[in-house]
């Protein structure tokens, strides 16, 4: 029997958890954010580049628990991490994506391709929060010409995959090339060369999935699969590489007509429509990189991103003859972690461990 007076296992919860705040806060250093349109996560990191604790949060900067003129940045902001800055008002905070567009907090103008961390760490912008923390904000990087090209938070997220001197450079310290793929909503497959962002493409390939899931014929007549279909997923990847010249919208329509003509079943037409955009999104990427004297053949590059997504696109890839496609992980931790060492707001432990 329990004795009267003594702790409910609730309260001994609680007490361990507030125990546990304040030994996180005693060794923190930094909070990084890395916020985004739909989602806000949060990393408290100690001296030494290592994650102490995350907070996860579904207030992007178009889902803010109030409109931004009545302080919905700065709610969100403390509904994340105040409990932190209760224990250590004075961290330095980083924040990176969204957060930094026109409809973010406070805008951070792009910054030019080719782009270095240097350059992202110049055109940090600053905004006072209510609470008093100051964020820092980063920059996104624009890629101009005929067709320009824009990223936020991928930019972050590339520095982060780059070795931990950010130089990507091999034993003997040569500065090396480096292809970078971000599977996602838009697609993003950038050089690095010299630990600079040369150029990138933006492929909107799962954006593009959805709408044609969810707002055309095709979706009529799929059913979600209970498991993904890697067959039907390399039968789209494959029409793509060899029956796709004529281009996507030729193409698409036949995650239709092979349901009806009985060659591919309900259930197989959702991987194979993904299969076939995933191939295209390669196809295009390969035709760039042949006009710069480059192909996938042979190429050995980094994925960043949900690791389910990064696996169908290396199974996509070898069939490009990619087979050496690495799956990055923590990129994001670290590339953050990386930007604020830059920038002066951490001062880094000696060989500090890598963020994660």
């Amino acid at each position: 029997m329990k004795q009267a007076g003594s702790p409910t296992p609730a309260a001994n919860h609680v007490a361990a958890g507030a125990a546990e705040a304040n030994l996180n806060a005693e060794r923190a250093a930094l909070i990084a954010l890395d916020w985004g349109t739909t989602s806000l996560r949060a990393y408290l990191f100690d001296a030494a580049g290592k994650v102490l604790a995350t907070r996860a949060s579904t207030a992007g900067i178009m889902n803010l628990p109030r409109s931004a003129e009545q302080g919905g940045f700065d709610a969100a902001f403390d509904d994340t991490c105040g409990p932190w800055l209760e224990h250590a008002s004075a961290l330095p905070v980083i924040a990176a994506g969204m957060v930094g567009s026109a409809q973010g907090w406070m805008e951070a103008p792009y910054v030019d391709a080719p782009a270095s961390a240097d350059a992202l760490v110049a055109g940090i912008v600053r905004v006072k929060a209510a609470c008093g923390a100051t964020l820092h904000i980063v920059p996104g990087v624009l890629q101009r010409g005929e067709l320009p090209n824009v990223m936020r938070g991928e930019e972050t997220q590339i520095f982060g995959a780059l070795g931990d001197d950010g130089d990507d450079g091999d034993s003997a310290g040569t500065r090396r090339r480096a292809l970078i793929g971000l599977p996602g909503t838009h697609a993003k497959w950038a050089v690095v060369q010299a630990g600079r962002i040369e150029r990138f493409q933006t492929f909107m390939t799962g954006e593009v999935f959805a709408a044609l899931r969810e707002h055309t014929i095709l979706g009529r007549t799929m059913v979600t699969p209970d498991r993904p279909d890697t067959e039907a997923f390399l039968h789209g990847v494959s029409i793509a590489r060899e029956k796709g010249q004529a281009g996507v919208l030729a193409t698409i329509f036949s995650a239709r007509t092979l349901g009806l003509t009985g060659q591919l079943t309900r259930e197989q037409q959702p991987d194979y429509l993904s299969g076939l955009l995933i191939g295209h999104e390669l196809a295009g990427l390969e035709a760039v990189l042949r006009q710069q004297h480059n192909s996938l053949a042979g190429e050995s590059l980094r994925l960043i991103g949900n690791e389910a997504l990064c696996e169908r696109y290396r199974l996509a890839l070898a069939l490009y003859g990619c087979t050496q496609a690495e799956l990055v992980k923590h990129a994001t931790e670290r590339g953050l972690w990386r930007v604020a060492s830059q920038a002066g707001l951490v001062n880094p432990a000696p060989q500090a461990a890598r963020a994660g």
